[in-house]
Formats: structure tokens, sequence, C-alpha cells
């Protein structure tokens, strides 16, 4: 099944002509998650991949630069005939956002189902769970991990002939783990699969300073995708601001030992090579994704997650 991350906004508190502010889309098989929605998220979606029809929209926290792009979006929604419901998670205090939005939605002619999550709390998916935690920022907020079941090990297709299972419907039993009878006596799954494979694991920080929350969820992770509000020099003001340098972003991933760092929440005051420099010294895997790059994420077997640069495409 395809996996892939689109980043839609990588810009900080501010837009600028190249950057627009944060929302990342994940797109697994048929499936379309948002993770916020900043000012001009629709304009930007419509600029790439088009204005998809989401199935569930993610809010880390809520600063105007994180969910100001929903009432728009929401409305050309309802324009264009939207039927079936919207799904909007958030952390407590997601459900009085949408009490002040309210008059600027309106009725858009499909049903919106607010969420307000626990910190901790699991949603199971089909194949994946959406899991949230809580983040150090300076309000409550969530970063996301999409993490998806391990499959069944690679079948054995020789090995089930010489035990007698004849291709066809039990060929698709065995790998389901059921077992199957032949002339030959009962066959197991584990007769004929190798071990169980693992599944991908996405990390999406939301705005927040290092902590060991971040660290443990991202731990093994295929990608992280985290903040980079400040360079190390401008170590205090990340303090006091609640954010990350892209230094302790390098350093957080080398810890948890994931495949690909992706930086985002760019700050207009520096270079896109000074951040990036800073956090490679720290580990080398890392990327600054421009508006509309994606990173295509394999299954493990497969290869490493890749950037691929939006007018690639």
């Amino acid at each position: 099944m395809d996996l892939d991350v689109v980043f839609i906004g990588t810009a900080g508190s501010a837009p600028t002509a190249r950057r627009g502010l944060p929302a990342t889309l994940i797109r697994r098989g048929g499936e379309r998650l948002l993770i916020d929605c900043g000012e001009g998220t629709q304009r930007q979606l419509i600029r790439s991949v088009g204005l998809v029809d989401l199935d569930d929209v993610f809010i880390t926290h809520f600063h105007a630069d994180h969910v100001l792009g929903l009432p728009g979006m929401l409305k050309t929604f309802g324009l264009q005939g939207r039927e079936r419901p919207l799904n909007v998670y958030g952390p407590p205090g997601l459900r009085q956002l949408f009490k002040v939005l309210g008059p600027l939605i309106g009725k858009p002619g499909f049903d919106i189902r607010v969420t307000e999550l626990e910190s901790g709390e699991d949603l199971e998916r089909d194949g994946y769970v959406i899991a949230a935690f809580s983040v150090k920022h300076r309000v409550p907020g969530f970063g996301y991990a999409l993490i998806e079941d391990d499959r069944p090990g690679r079948f054995d297709e020789a090995r089930a002939r010489e035990l007698g299972v004849e291709p066809g419907p039990d060929f698709g039993r065995l790998q389901r783990g059921e077992k199957v009878e032949t002339a030959q006596g009962t066959v197991a799954p584990e007769q004929v699969l190798g071990p169980d494979r693992l599944g991908r694991k996405l990390v999406f920080s939301g705005d927040t300073a290092p902590c060991d929350m971040v660290r443990g969820e991202a731990e093994g992770a295929d990608l992280l995708v985290h903040e980079a509000t400040f360079v190390h020099d401008d170590l205090a003001r990340a303090r006091e601001t609640g954010h990350s340098t892209a230094r302790q972003a390098g350093m957080l991933a080398a810890d948890a030992r994931v495949g690909l760092l992706a930086l985002t929440h760019l700050s207009t005051r520096y270079l896109v090579r000074d951040i990036r420099d800073e956090a490679r010294a720290e580990f080398a895997d890392t990327v600054v994704p421009r508006d509309f790059d994606r990173v295509e994420v394999p299954f493990p077997e497969r290869g490493d997650p890749v950037l691929v640069r939006g007018d690639d495409d």
C-alpha cells in the first residue's frame, strides 16, 4: 500500500512568498488525513494535489497559524456538495474552538464530527492506529503518530507445495493465519510463513520544545516530522517560546533512531541551508522540505523513505 507525506505548508508563524502556514497531508492508499490547517491551506492544496476529499483533520494545538484555514476549507467543501461527514480531532478545547468558528463556518451541508482526544489515546483504524501524545509548548498541544500493524511474513509457496497445499484458496487461508488440511495432514501458517514484517511508523511533533514524549513516540519511526523554529544560537528564545532548534531536532532524531528527519515550521530569519546543516551535524539523514515536496515511505524491506521534490512530479 502506498504511503506518503505531502508538505502543504512549512512556514512558522507567518507565511512567506514560498511557504504557507502549517499543514501536512498523509496519503495512505485511498485515505487522506490532514494534520493542521493554517490560513491558506485550501489554496495550497489546490496548487499541489488538489482540494482532496479529506477523511480526517488532526489539529495539534489552537494557535492561529495552525487553525485559521479551517473555516474557508470547510465552507468550500460545502459549496462543492460534500455529503459524507468529516472528522476533526484535537486536544481538549477543540469544541470551544468550533463554537468560536461557528458563525464563519455556518451550515456547510455535511456533518462535522468534532472529537476531543486525550493524551495517550489511540484511534483504531483498518491496519493502523493514530496515537495522540502530549508535547511541550506554551499551550496544551499534541503530536500524532501513525503506526501500522505488523504484516504476516513472506509466504513460501515452494514449501507449501511440498507440504501438499494446492495453489488456490488454501494459499490465501494460510496467509490469513488459518490452518488447512491436505492429503499429507494439517499445515499450519507458521510452517509456510516467514517472520512477521514491520509496518510503517510516521510521527509528527507539532509545535514543541524537545521532550521525552516526542522522543519515545518517535523511537524507530520511519519518518519524523519535527519543527525547527530556531537555530541553536537562539536557544534561549526557543526555550522561552516552547519551540525547538534545528540541532535539538537532530539530536532527538538520532536518539530515537528514526529513518528520516524532516524539518518544518521554519522561520524567515534563517537560511534553509543553515537549518539543514545544523541538524545534519547531529543526524545526517535530515531533509528540509519545501512546500509541495513529499516523502515517500515504502515498506521497510523495499527501501528507505525518500524526499521527492514537488517540481519532480
